[in-house]
């Protein structure tokens, strides 16, 4: 037994019963493993449900790790890559994380538990792209803004996510299309733009005031 295995019982059940297991000890029975032994790989179906998201992440990126193309992207390039082997990692478990929406929203809130450990790993993702971004002047360094612009590819992520969670589109190219036009538009807020010419401007009617 290990933790991929266990993984992969949970999201079996989850599909055939449309709800958790009723307790740690069942589920640990069916798995032939006394509770004790399923504490040792988990401490809770939260944990087990947090483990599948934050592998989902890992995945992708050791995926593109292996592309020596992507390696020469820019950061925009880069994310936006992420976003496509993501999706298409997601896809093998789509029943599986339906089950996750909210019923009243009909959606996965950016602040769900089960979300934690992969947006930790995320936010150090974006935080890597951003800095590349600001070297090579692809991403503006903006004081006070941009140690949290990966706040903003956060709600990003979770739009992509419920994007396509609802995409009724023929293999699902209008996720596609939502990538790519939700990426182009970040990184056109990110990168040098009309705010900051105005801002600009405004500091140089500010001194010459003064």
């Amino acid at each position: 037994m290990d933790k991929s295995t266990i993984q992969k019982k949970y999201i079996e059940f989850m599909l055939e019963n449309g709800a958790k297991p009723k307790s740690v000890f069942a589920f640990a029975k069916m798995l032939k493993l006394k509770e004790s032994e399923f504490y040792s790989y988990y401490s809770s179906f939260d944990a087990i449900e947090k483990d599948f998201w934050k592998n989902i992440f890992s995945e992708s990126t050791a995926q593109l790790q292996t592309d020596e193309t992507y390696k020469s992207y820019d950061a925009k390039d880069k994310l936006l890559a992420f976003y496509y082997v993501w999706i298409q990692k997601l896809r093998e478990n789509r029943s599986f994380i339906v089950n996750m929406k909210c019923s009243k929203t009909d959606s996965i809130a950016p602040n769900s538990g089960f979300l934690d450990s992969f947006k930790k790993e995320m936010n150090d993702y974006v935080s890597g792209i951003m800095t590349d971004g600001m070297m090579n002047g692809t991403v503006k360094d903006r004081k006070f803004l941009s140690e949290r612009y990966h706040y903003a590819i956060w709600f990003q992520t979770i739009f992509i996510l419920n994007y396509w969670l609802k995409d009724n589109s023929e293999n699902f190219e209008m996720t596609d299309a939502a990538i790519e036009k939700s990426v182009n538009l970040v990184f056109k807020l990110l990168g040098e733009n009309t705010f900051d010419t105005m801002l600009d401007f405004g500091k140089f009617l500010f001194q010459k005031a003064s």
